[in-house]
């Protein structure tokens, strides 16, 4: 059965991900677009660099013009984002990419973004599992002028004049910033070196061909997968290093020294940076897993927080209104004010980048200022591989509310997208599972690391 997750459809490749199911998937979406009357405005497909995407792109793409949608097919593997900028940009029904994001390499998976740049909703979502269980619609809803053209698009030079439009980059280059960069064998590999060599003095890149087992770590961009980074960062004695996951929708910073940048952090400071250095109005919208930091900042400065559930594709809409000038998720996402709603870890980094040459301090020394001006919080995530039998326990137990958890009166209940304790301390403790992979996350922040180290223990018994 396929079913779509938090982002996207995924699964093992020759299980769930085959090449008739991809077809099954293609299908529905192009009569979705023939049903909804979008189709004449045609897709975009692209694929990221795992094993058989390219191959499945074409399918895809052979597969939605021949029922009647015009498809721009990338010739070379690109990022999510850049495909979210090419629907828009070119005003399309929509995009598929083929991808599994930060998954393992054994999976893989499709994307599929509307035509206003962001991850298909539920609603939409559901629609297309429904069509691909059906066998994508009897052959009569195909329209007569059936097979539409499949043309190639190099998406390129557009993104990089979209990115030269949102970040400063005389300003990096002014400060001469020596940067590493570190693209995970994945789509960014012609992206993210490609703009920072426009604008640092000096750019050092590894991880930059492309590698379906993504040198046998996986194509995330955490803490453990950057350690080579930071061993470069150190060694180089470069200002900072520069990631991003194997489709391009997710960040990894190392600070210089060669110190890990948790996503969190980064995004409460890069949040105070645009307030107070580029001065966007509006507010920030961030997912319900993310660090409360970012509230004390809109508090400080006067701004609304707008709160989702987790998931870009809930996020986006903040943007497309004009209230936030900020959308943003703890698990490394983000996009601003003029760009599309879709997570763009290339754009990150080079926001890093910029935030450091204008302010001349690494990031840790403002994430010190940020803390001196709103008090310190620290976070962390951890994830539980579980079965679905232990799933339901987990759920069972959390339907009743405790008074107190870890010592802590419990001031607030959020029930949103998992179930999420907000103490009378300002703590907060998040259960939930996860929507792309076998796992339940446990989300926590206090105001001292022993408090978080606490609460972390309470949730592993309750999980355990």
């Amino acid at each position: 059965m396929i079913r779509f997750g938090t982002s996207g459809w995924r699964g093992v490749i020759a299980e769930e991900i085959t090449l008739d199911n991809l077809r099954r998937v293609a299908g529905a979406i192009a009569t979705h677009l023939v049903d909804t009357g979008a189709a004449s405005k045609g897709i975009v497909v692209g694929f990221d660099t795992r094993f058989l995407s390219d191959r499945f792109a074409s399918e895809a793409a052979s597969v939605v013009a021949a029922r009647g949608v015009p498809v721009a097919l990338s010739p070379a593997p690109v990022p999510t984002p850049v495909i979210a900028h090419a629907v828009v940009s070119g005003r399309r029904a929509g995009g598929i990419n083929i991808t599994a994001s930060h998954n393992p390499p054994e999976y893989n998976g499709l994307k599929f973004s509307t035509a206003d740049g962001a991850p298909a909703r539920p609603e939409v979502t559901r629609t297309i599992e429904t069509l691909a269980g059906a066998g994508a619609g009897p052959p009569e809803r195909v329209p007569k002028d059936a097979p539409a053209r499949v043309r190639t698009l190099d998406m390129r030079a557009a993104y990089f004049r979209q990115i030269g439009r949102l970040v400063r980059l005389n300003r990096i280059r002014r400060a001469n910033l020596r940067l590493g960069c570190d693209p995970r064998h994945g789509a960014s590999i012609a992206y993210l070196g490609g703009l920072l060599a426009r604008a640092a003095r000096t750019v050092v890149a590894i991880h930059d061909n492309r590698d379906p087992l993504f040198g046998g770590v996986g194509p995330d961009c955490g803490e453990p997968q950057l350690r080579p980074l930071a061993r470069l960062v150190r060694s180089r004695r470069l200002h900072l290093g520069l990631a991003t996951d194997g489709d391009g929708d997710r960040f990894g910073i190392i600070d210089r020294g060669g110190g890990f940048v948790s996503p969190n952090l980064f995004l409460a400071v890069l949040a105070e940076y645009l307030i107070m250095e580029r001065r966007l109005p509006g507010g920030v919208g961030r997912s319900v897993a993310t660090t409360h930091l970012i509230d004390a900042v809109c508090s400080l400065h006067g701004r609304r927080l707008y709160e989702t559930p987790v998931g870009f594709k809930y996020l986006g809409e903040h943007l497309t209104s004009g209230r936030a000038f900020l959308v943003c998720e703890e698990s490394a996402g983000l996009s601003m004010r003029g760009h599309v709603p879709e997570k763009d870890g290339i754009l990150a980094g080079l926001l890093a980048a910029e935030m450091v040459a204008v302010r001349r301090k690494s990031i840790r020394e403002q994430v010190r200022d940020l803390f001196k001006k709103v008090g310190p919080l620290h976070s962390r995530r951890i994830d539980y591989h579980v079965d679905a039998a232990a799933r339901e326990r987990l759920a069972r137990r959390l339907e009743d509310v405790p008074s107190s958890f870890a010592g802590r009166r419990v001031a607030r209940l959020d029930t949103s997208d998992g179930r999420k304790m907000i103490f009378t301390d300002g703590s907060w403790i998040l259960l939930r599972p996860s929507g792309t992979e076998p796992v339940v996350r446990c989300y926590a922040e206090a105001r001292t690391p022993a408090a978080l180290a606490s609460l972390l223990a309470a949730a592993r018994d309750l999980v355990a």
